[in-house]
């Protein structure tokens, strides 16, 4: 099995405001500035997101098949995500800390996203498809849930022409730190929340 970093120095890792990511074989730690966010109540949905999440095709899961999103999200000619990251992430989905939103059409997999959720914050790292418009329901539902349940910050780390799409924004880190200071706090209720 591959080495894994430490589920506490992971936690740390996000608190503090950063990230890994495997670049060129070697894990690399990030925090960004300026720091993409996606603000919770200010989804802007996109043209055609609207008609996808208008589609009654779609079922959304959480956590059913968190592996299986993990290995799609990688599954790329560019990735950051390798068999360490995978594993500890895996870790920590077993802790109750990292979450998968998953789109199905006719019973197979079409899309998703993972994430961990620290308190009021999710740190998202990743997004698939293989179904055009399923990331963007799952982003879309991600996104209700977050606001259902009490959640402060949905951190991107950068902001991508497509999230930007959807109204995400790049702010300072000092910004940054604050706000996630306060999500760490908030109390939460949902699928995303740890007991």
């Amino acid at each position: 099995m591959a080495n894994t970093i430490p589920p506490d120095l992971l936690l740390d890792l996000y608190c503090r405001g950063m990230f890994p990511m495997a670049v060129d074989g070697e894990l690399r730690v990030f925090s960004p500035d300026p720091r993409g966010i996606l603000p919770i109540k200010a989804l802007r949905v996109p043209h055609g997101a609207r008609a996808a999440l208008n589609d009654p095709a779609w079922e959304v899961r959480i956590d059913n098949c968190f592996e299986e999103v993990v290995r799609a999200c990688a599954c790329r000619q560019e990735t950051w995500i390798d068999e360490r990251i995978l594993q500890s992430c895996l870790e920590l989905h077993s802790m109750g800390f990292a979450h998968s939103v998953e789109v199905w059409r006719n019973g197979a997999l079409a899309g998703g996203l993972y994430g961990i959720a620290i308190g009021g914050a999710f740190f998202g790292e990743s997004m698939f498809h293989i179904v055009s418009g399923a990331s963007k329901v799952a982003l879309c539902r991600l996104t209700a849930m977050l606001a259902d349940g009490g959640f402060l910050l949905h951190d991107t780390q950068w902001v991508t022409p497509h999230l930007a799409g959807f109204g995400g924004v790049e702010i300072p880190r000092a910004t940054y730190l604050d706000l996630l200071a306060r999500a760490l706090e908030a109390k939460t209720s949902g699928p995303l929340a740890r007991g």
